[in-house]
């Protein structure tokens, strides 16, 4: 079925959505995600989705911030109070109204992109004929059959899924001859040849590994001596630095030279229909812990199934034991039909049936953000969808300190009846009357809040959410952030999104408290020690590792459990943190980031990430370094005096403040433009020309190989070209940021740039001899020239500058990159100065929304895993509030929505450490302490109650006390107590509101040995 809308879809050449172009100041951070290509093929897409309670809704608000070109709504079934428990945009006031049409107006307000509609009447073939993807909830099996019988054969995606309790299942048929067409969605990777035999194998430059597998594919060019064409050849890895092609006779002789490129090649995939799965189905694991439970809940959920058949729709009563056995008999009738005849666990069919029943927020936030990630797959052929059927459980979840009975787990007319049929109303109420801080509301935030609202966490009589985010709401949020509206743009993230969540539930009104202080060191007066002791727990949603590794150091400290987690692109993390348990969220670090020798970027750049860092790096010398330089030498009277004595470039930062300050300060914005123009020809013309007067392109090495090889490629200057989009666009920027460094009005008419240009005479290159370039980059500095600069020069340079009292009042204003902003000229700056210097070497160039990407160090980031990885946290959290104490109670998770892939481990204890035959945790325990106590008390406790003698101790960088410090200082100290003794070595106040600080020690054992021990604290 080649022909099939599948592979139309996916591999026709595109439209660009009836000529509407994509937002990407809406869209920015998904781009990086999902492509253009893939975000166009969405925005021809109409999807609909059945079923509106919660995980319907889930699944339509992902889809609806992704970006489709409609999203039609079917569900006229009443709204019930339970649905509250998980619906997030139903009210009690709606109970009796059809879910799909009160739903449709509120999703709406997501993306107004995105048309929803309300699909009338009944589910028959004439109405799916128009979607694209079919999302079957809450779907009695029979009509699912009939469904996917019509969308198999007519080349319509077809998914169905489920949430029944802490248990749930998805399927999905995408057709016959499906084509997948980037099944993991990573970058491809290149590399640099060093050679290829004429058996085809490739050898990589052996500066880093080529990260390839065997049956990848690579395509080639600038090899020079071999014909290779454009086509991929497929691989097979010899080595980390070598793979084979196969032979390549008649292709001619590898001279020099050549990048490869993985190729991304289609993978088609054939799904068979419901109807033939149902009896042999193709499982994806998503525990593997939980190896045999797959089968077993695809024959538990077929019997949930046949016993609403026979019931008028209803599933099993919550712990409705004659309803298990039911269930129980009518699984094993179909286990035992069963070719394979598998062996069933009845207390996993009868906790099945006994949650049948049960909505939990978490679950069907995991599978909402699983299935919305599954209809992209399906319309835009970008990434490797589930094959065929998921099932998930977090039995682990489901809380142990209370009894669970049918009358415990009855429905209570409350909104929060779909939660109590699985944890009991005990529970729920322990749920409500949790107190929790929640760090950061930004995309992880958002979800959390909605999961927490839908939970009725800290809505009870002792219950609080506190939330605190300095950030404001910015455009690019709104595609992710789903808390926030247009209108909200520019307003705090903390209170918008705790207004938001308590209209969703308005048992939380007066139970959340919004900060707008960020938790630091400089806010531990207001997020102190009283505020962490009337804390249940943490739970991080942030962004950046600083912020995480404070906020984890203090929950060690207050001995508070902590959720970590985090997202790039489909890909999602979480982490436990359980006091005296588990290690914290410090003791491991992520790799560091990649980055590239300096000498590279300056001068011999083979690749664009190379041209973007450099371009960043002018970005800054030219409209930011230089500005502050000359507010500095104005504002500070003792600027240049401390300039001239200090080491490094003394002469670079002088001459600069005398262009910028006197002989190149500009009065129009003319003059600007012809600064620019100066600069390209300065940048991309002489200095190039002086690299190549230093290394001609025939030069060679001292070992006699061509010095323009491997990684170094010759560069060639280039010539002004006032018609070349590329060079007209680095002077419109660079005269735009130069004039707004002093406070000039811009221009934007074209003719005013060309009249100025053709005015302009350029001075012919000239060679110098004294100009050099560092090759590698442990060779010296040759511009570090501040200590061979004669003083008569630097003092001549100094005597050039105005006295700041000439110019009193004057100030440039330096420019703060900024990326999201597209009418300020950075990034078209970055982008033009980046593709200007990549011509200079051949590589080929990046357009802006690349540049920006890399620039501006953007994170990846798209709602369906956000809401995924926030569902696997708040499972944890059921666990914690549970008071559960055991390893392995509990998982750290990594999920990949793109391969798909579900990874879970138990998290790693904490580390122990021992002494003097005593055992202690390295990470949670301490030493308790009066900080009234003398520091001859403290040692002499030490030495008498843990056989430890303290040979040094310390406060933060203040060394208090060491065995070797001399006597009279030893005895100034020992009477002094240990608030005085830190005063008075810091000579700093213990801060007012502190009621302890930390001190840390080393000790001796009583054999005389160093050992590690955990901190001290001493208690104000």
């Amino acid at each position: 079925m080649s022909d099939s809308l599948a592979s139309k879809m996916q591999l026709d050449p595109l439209e660009k959505d009836g000529g509407r172009e994509i937002d990407e100041s809406l869209y920015s951070r998904q781009l990086y995600v999902l492509g253009h290509d893939a975000m166009r093929r969405m925005a021809n897409s109409n999807i609909l989705i059945v079923g509106l309670k919660g995980l319907g809704c889930e699944i339509a608000k992902n889809v609806a911030l992704a970006g489709v070109k409609s999203l039609t709504l079917y569900d006229p079934n009443p709204v019930m109070i339970q649905d509250l428990s998980t619906q997030f945009f139903l009210h009690p006031e709606d109970v009796g109204k059809p879910r799909a049409a009160v739903s449709a107006p509120r999703l709406s307000e997501l993306n107004s992109y995105v048309p929803i509609r309300v699909l009338d009447g009944d589910l028959t073939p004439d109405n799916l004929r128009d979607f694209q993807v079919v999302v079957l909830t809450e779907t009695a099996l029979s009509k699912q059959l009939e469904i996917n019988d019509f969308t198999h054969n007519n080349g319509i995606f077809f998914i169905s899924t489920d949430v029944r309790g802490l248990f749930g299942n998805i399927f999905c048929d995408f057709g016959p001859d499906f084509a997948v067409v980037d099944p993991t969605g990573e970058e491809p990777l290149s590399g640099i040849v060093a050679s290829i035999t004429s058996d085809g194998l490739v050898t990589a430059l052996d500066e880093s590994r080529h990260g390839l597998e065997s049956g990848d594919f690579v395509t080639f060019a600038e090899v020079e001596g071999l014909d290779l064409g454009t086509e991929p050849y497929k691989i097979d890895v010899k080595g980390p630095y070598t793979f084979s092609i196969g032979p390549l006779t008649g292709k001619g002789q590898y001279t020099r030279g050549g990048i490869f490129t993985q190729a991304k090649m289609p993978k088609i995939i054939n799904f068979a229909s419901l109807r033939q799965q149902l009896d042999a189905p193709e499982m994806l694991i998503s525990d593997f812990a939980k190896f045999d439970r797959p089968l077993q809940l695809h024959i538990g959920f077929q019997a949930l199934h046949k016993f609403a058949e026979a019931h008028e729709g209803l599933l099993p009563r919550a712990r409705h034991e004659a309803d298990a056995a039911d269930i129980w008999r009518i699984a094993q009738e179909l286990a035992g039909a069963r070719t394979d005849k598998p062996e069933l666990d009845e207390k996993l069919i009868k906790e099945l049936s006994y949650q049948a029943r049960g909505d939990i927020s978490p679950m069907v936030a995991v599978f909402g953000g699983i299935v919305a990630q599954e209809v992209l797959k399906a319309v835009s052929g970008k990434f490797h969808p589930i094959v065929q059927y998921l099932y998930f459980d977090s039995l682990e979840s489901l809380p142990q300190s209370v009894t669970l009975s049918e009358q415990e787990c009855a429905p209570t007319g409350s909104r929060y009846d779909g939660q109590i049929a699985v944890v009991g109303k005990s529970f729920h109420e322990r749920i409500a009357n949790t107190k929790e801080f929640l760090v950061g509301s930004g995309a992880i935030g958002c979800e959390m809040l909605k999961n927490w609202a839908m939970m009725g966490l800290g809505s009870g009589p002792q219950g609080q959410i506190h939330v605190t985010d300095m950030d404001t709401i910015e455009k690019s949020n709104l595609n992710r952030q789903f808390l926030f509206r247009s209108p909200d743009v520019g307003k705090l993230k903390s209170e918008v999104a705790a207004t938001a969540v308590a209209n969703m539930n308005p048992d939380l009104r007066g139970k959340i408290t919004a900060y707008r202080e960020r938790v630091g060191f400089e806010t531990e007066n207001i997020f102190g020690d009283d505020f962490f002791a009337g804390l249940d727990s943490v739970t991080n949603a942030l962004d950046n590792v600083d912020a995480r590794t404070y906020v984890d150091r203090r929950c060690v400290f207050f001995k508070k459990s902590l959720l970590e987690s985090g997202t790039l692109g489909t890909k999602g993390n979480t982490q436990v943190v359980y006091p005296n348990l588990t290690e914290s969220y410090s003791s491991s670090q992520d790799p560091p980031e990649k980055s590239f020798p300096m000498c590279t970027i300056k001068n011999f750049p083979n690749q664009i990430e190379h041209t973007i860092a450099w371009a960043r790096s002018e970005f800054e010398a030219y409209f930011s370094e230089p500005a502050n330089h000359v507010n500095l030498y104005l504002s500070q009277p003792n600027f240049l005096e401390a300039t001239l004595k200090q080491s490094g470039d003394q002469r670079a930062i002088l001459e600069t403040i005398k262009s910028f300050l006197v002989t190149h300060k500009p009065l129009t914005f003319e003059e600007c433009i012809a600064w620019a123009r100066f600069e390209f020809e300065k940048t991309y013309n002489h200095n190039i020309r002086q690299l190549l007067y230093r290394f001609p392109k025939d030069s060679v090495t001292s070992t006699g190989t061509p010095f323009w090889s491997g990684p170094k490629r010759a560069p060639t200057p280039l010539a002004f070209d006032v018609n070349d989009p590329i060079h007209f666009a680095y002077v419109v920027a660079g005269a735009n940021l130069h004039a707004f460094n002093y406070g000039l009005k811009g221009e934007a008419s074209a003719e005013v740039y060309r009249k100025v240009l053709s005015t302009i005479e350029i001075p012919e290159w000239q060679p110098s001899e004294n100009v050099h370039f560092k090759v590698n980059d442990n060779d010296p500095e040759p511009e570090a020239s501040g200590a061979g600069d004669d003083a008569d020069v630097l003092q001549s340079l100094a005597n050039d500058l105005p006295p700041p009292s000439a110019v009193a009042g004057f100030r440039l204003q330096p420019v703060e990159f900024e990326k999201d902003d597209d009418t300020n000229h950075h990034i078209d700056f970055i982008t033009a100065a980046s593709n200007l210097r990549a011509l200079n070497y051949g590589i080929a160039t990046a357009d802006r929304h690349r540049t920006k990407f890399i620039a501006g160090k953007i994170i990846p980031a798209i709602a369906t895993t956000t809401a995924a990885t926030t569902g696997f946290i708040c499972l944890e959290l059921l666990k914690i509030i549970d008071g559960k104490n055991k390893l392995e109670d509990y998982k750290n998770g990594f999920i990949n929505l793109a391969l798909p892939f579900f990874g879970f481990s138990e998290p790693i204890q904490s580390p122990k450490l021992k002494y003097n035959g005593r055992e202690v945790d390295k990470i949670w325990d301490r030493f308790d302490v009066s900080a009234g106590m003398t520091l001859r008390g403290l040692l002499d406790q030490f030495k008498d109650e843990h056989g430890l003698e303290i040979t040094m101790l310390s406060s933060g960088t203040s060394l208090l006390y060491a065995s070797f410090f001399p006597a009279k200082k030893l005895q100034e100290r020992y009477a002094l107590d240990l608030v005085a003794l830190v005063e008075t070595v810091s000579k700093k106040p213990v801060p007012s509101h502190a009621k302890n600080f930390i001190l840390e020690i080393c000790c001796d054992d009583q054999e005389g040995e160093d050992v590690e021990v955990p901190f001290i604290t001493a208690h104000l």
